[in-house]
């Protein structure tokens, strides 16, 4: 398990400052890097790590410390350099250790440190006599418990987020094979990414509660450590429970409006990617993304320039980002970017988050259909409402399905399938051409509160499939 301390200064911490910072353990403790020279490590000497340090960040997007620390940070808000120092919790200095370093940073740069606490800049000197031994090549930058069948990243925050050393953990997994298990307390909860990071099996969140043991914060059923993973426990007649803390569900009236999306473009030298995205987030909020980054926090000013090189120089690689908007209005976007025989495809989800007393913006989701169709070769687009938490963060608990508010097919898309067939779904439901010549088709199936739109939903993606089938 790890203790996280964050320094957040005005400026940024330069060589010498990072030096003083190092110096916190006195001279006993070795430094070690790894990660490219990306981590620098405080290792007992010849032994295992004690606080891990990434290379600061410059955070240029208002609205960041405070949506994943929570933090009253007054006017340290933005632009300011993010330091994060991750200490053991199996070495009593470690924490400390980690302290003492932010403290210095911040004594010498001015600022603050999270969680908030007495600023010190004492040597810690190490416990004699706990000498450890060397970790293993094999094990991975900021995996707790390492298994044959689980890569385990333990984390006691009140916002888990999918900062760059829980990206690599998450890779480090999918390339061995294993499931990236998250242990969290029951107070935690995920931002979106995260959640979306734990979508595919086996990966989970584990969360710790002190009346049931573990269970699953996602799913709700109990979990027990068995053979090197956590699993579903059983009951004698096969079943798994589910814990009674995952089912204290409350309404608050808030909602979230999701939009996810698919275009494809052909691989020509002037493509702009996120051009869809920005419509969609400009339609919606009336204003364009805030920032982007390829992790949280999200620390680059909205640029549809730097993304689209971005992923032009990883190409064919993948590239998977994020995106957050301004913070008088809660939306963040994740966006997949694969280069495929069919050309440059963007998958994204956008989620919108609404008081009890907002109404979301249902009436725009066809013009917005239409100019995606038209502008931005749009593949697909399902736009779904659900009860959920207006700042988009997920909490271990019940949150109902999203319901389907409208489908809508791209102009290829309804080309490949058959104008014909995909006008006429085994349903009382007339799509909507969106343009004349070679149209695209936008259904609407309710305005989010009928649950049998998720039927409907499913009968017209079956009749769709049929047509391609034959």
């Amino acid at each position: 398990m790890t203790k996280d301390v964050i320094a957040l200064t005005p400026q940024m911490p330069d060589i010498r400052t990072i030096l003083a910072g190092l110096y916190a353990g006195g001279p006993d403790v070795a430094i070690n890097t790894t990660a490219d020279g990306a981590v620098i490590q405080l290792c007992r000497p010849g032994g295992r790590p004690l606080v891990s340090i990434e290379a600061p960040i410059l955070l240029q997007v208002r609205g960041e410390i405070r949506r994943l620390l929570g933090a009253d940070t007054g006017a340290w808000d933005s632009p300011l350099w993010w330091t994060e120092a991750r200490a053991v919790t199996t070495a009593p200095e470690a924490e400390p250790l980690a302290r003492s370093f932010a403290g210095r940073l911040v004594s010498v740069l001015s600022g603050t440190t999270w969680p908030a606490g007495p600023v010190t800049t004492d040597v810690v000197p190490l416990t004699p006599g706990t000498a450890a031994t060397p970790p293993t090549d094999t094990e991975p930058l900021g995996v707790d418990v390492f298994t044959d069948k689980a890569a385990v990243v333990i984390q006691d925050r009140p916002v888990v987020a999918m900062t760059n050393w829980l990206s690599e953990a998450l890779r480090t997994a999918t390339t061995s094979d294993r499931a990236l298990q998250i242990v969290t307390p029951k107070s935690s909860r995920l931002t979106l990414p995260t959640r979306i990071a734990l979508r595919g099996h086996p990966n989970r969140w584990v969360v710790q509660d002190p009346e049931c043991g573990y269970y699953d914060g996602l799913s709700g059923a109990l979990l027990q450590w068995h053979d090197g993973v956590f699993a579903p426990a059983r009951t004698d007649s096969g079943t798994t429970p589910v814990a009674q803390a995952f089912t204290q569900i409350s309404g608050t009236g808030e909602r979230q409006l999701i939009v996810s999306l698919r275009t494809r473009y052909a691989p020509e030298a002037d493509l702009m990617l996120g051009s869809a995205l920005e419509t969609a987030w400009q339609l919606l909020t009336g204003a364009p993304p805030a920032g982007w980054s390829t992790a949280e926090p999200v620390n680059l000013p909205w640029s549809t320039r730097q993304l689209t090189d971005l992923a032009r120089s990883r190409a064919p690689r993948p590239t998977w980002l994020i995106a957050i908007g301004h913070p008088d209005r809660p939306a963040i976007a994740t966006v997949q970017i694969t280069r495929t025989t069919a050309g440059v495809e963007e998958d994204i989800t956008l989620a919108l988050g609404y008081d009890p007393g907002e109404i979301p913006p249902l009436d725009a989701i066809e013009g917005l259909a239409e100019t995606l169709a038209a502008e931005h070769h749009l593949t697909s687009m399902l736009t779904s409402l659900r009860p959920a938490t207006c700042d988009l963060t997920v909490a271990p608990r019940f949150e109902a399905p999203p319901i389907p508010v409208a489908f809508t097919l791209g102009i290829d898309t309804v080309h490949d399938i058959g104008l014909g067939h995909a006008s006429r779904p085994p349903l009382a439901l007339q799509p909507i051409q969106l343009g004349r010549a070679r149209p695209a088709l936008h259904y609407v199936l309710g305005d989010g509160t009928n649950a049998q739109a998720g039927t409907m939903l499913q009968q017209l993606t079956q009749h769709l499939k049929n047509a391609q089938k034959s």
